[in-house]
């Protein structure tokens, strides 16, 4: 792919943009960061924070641990850090700094009743709205369909800032060039100054937060002891290393990773095995970082017509999309990788995302274990076939069958889960 193909330029795009470092699970960081925002708009300390969320923020929300607040969890920690210490600046890295004198503040703030969660009635899976009051005077912060993306900021009904909103969800345009046949293309030719930046970042932090997750006691300890058996059994490696990232993220570590598609699992299960890979083969830099590129760019790829938050676990993506890398690693060309792709998701598809929690470490896990099988049914000659499930003819297809089933085919199956989740 030459440099000047709107397609180059497009994939160097997406990476700088999806690749973002953020400090804990990205949905209560995101709650923070509008919270944040909403205080800094207002001027003072709020009175009053009402806080508006879709389902999915419920959900993704209420089990994890949000960093920097004593293993504090749910909504209501969440928007009072961001209201009381976050730095809205910093975004998704916007609590990283929270010392232990915040927290009193923030206890306080809790104990006080300040902070008010309500559902809010919208198509959009990924919705957070924020009222924060002082007296007379009131700030409103929108957020919709992904973790930074402000449509909405106001003071006194003078609108400061405002983007359209459109109706259900929408991905970035440059995403709908994505196809596997032209992310290989590019991660064969691209000019790595040109993406160096986000996908080292992502190699040194995730890889840092994981030997946190192997060395510390964080979780049910999934990474921790799957390492521990894993000899020399390299795919148990593989999972335990990516599994090991998500215990110490799910469990209020504070050490930061790189996301992709939105969120910090994913990141860590699209980088973690490839690099763990590459590293018991031995193999450079140079190849690993274009296999990460491979990596990153199928998971978003996957993403773009499923959406960044369903009832589809995300973490399948991304594991799938990571033994792709690895067949590419192996030197496999596209035949290799989209068969990959297609036989670890016809195994695979349709695990539940019941929130973020410790057990997506044992997801992840799962779905990586699935995602090698794949590889391997692809090394001995073995696939699966079009009519075998939702499997369709041709890599391209069967991604669209994939989203279509999470993105329509989910819906009540998502209402349920926050249903149970919730006690209703």
């Amino acid at each position: 792919m030459q440099r000047t193909d709107e397609r180059y330029q497009a994939y160097v795009q997406i990476l700088r943009e999806e690749l973002k470092p953020a400090m804990g699970c990205t949905e209560p960081i995101a709650v923070a960061y509008a919270c944040a925002v909403a205080r800094q708009t207002l001027g003072k300390l709020p009175q009053q924070v009402k806080l508006h969320v879709s389902g999915n923020i419920i959900k993704n929300v209420k089990s994890v641990v949000v960093p920097n607040t004593g293993g504090r969890r749910g909504l209501e920690v969440a928007a009072a850090v961001g209201t009381v210490a976050a730095q809205a600046q910093a975004q998704l890295e916007c609590i990283a700094h929270v010392t232990d004198q915040d927290m009193e503040a923030v206890e306080e703030y809790l104990a006080q009743e300040r902070v008010t969660i309500l559902p809010l009635d919208t198509t959009h899976p990924f919705d957070i709205l924020v009222e924060v009051r002082t007296g007379d005077d009131v700030a409103r912060v929108r957020m919709v369909d992904q973790h930074t993306n402000l449509v909405h900021v106001s003071r006194n009904g003078e609108v400061l800032q405002e983007r359209e909103v459109p109706q259900g969800m929408q991905e970035n345009p440059l995403q709908q060039l994505l196809t596997v046949e032209g992310i290989l293309d590019f991660a064969d030719s691209v000019d790595l100054e040109d993406i160096r930046q986000p996908i080292q970042q992502q190699a040194q932090l995730n890889w840092a937060i994981s030997q946190e997750g192997l060395e510390g006691c964080y979780g049910a300890m999934i990474g921790k002891e799957l390492m521990a058996q894993a000899g020399n059994d390299w795919k148990a490696r593989l999972r335990a290393r990516a599994a090991a990232g998500s215990d110490a993220r799910m469990s209020g570590c504070e050490l930061p990773v790189v996301i992709v598609s939105g969120s910090g699992n994913q990141g860590l299960t699209a980088s973690l095995p490839v690099m763990e890979y590459a590293a018991m083969k031995g193999i450079g830099e140079e190849r690993m970082y274009r296999a990460m590129v491979v990596s990153n760019l199928l998971t978003v790829h996957q993403k773009t017509n499923l959406g960044r938050l369903s009832a589809f676990c995300g973490a399948v993506n991304a594991a799938c999309a990571a033994a792709a890398a690895i067949a590419y690693l192996d030197g496999m060309g596209l035949d290799g990788v989209a068969h990959t792709l297609v036989n670890s998701l016809a195994v695979v598809s349709g695990m539940v995302c019941d929130g973020a929690k410790a057990s997506c470490a044992a997801k992840i896990s799962l779905a990586l274990e699935a995602g090698l099988m794949g590889y391997e049914m692809y090394k001995a000659g073995h696939e699966f076939y079009d009519g075998d499930g939702i499997v369709k003819k041709g890599v391209e297809n069967t991604l669209n069958m994939v989203a279509r089933l999470g993105r329509l085919g989910m819906r009540e199956t998502d209402r349920e889960i926050l249903r149970i989740m919730t006690g209703q």
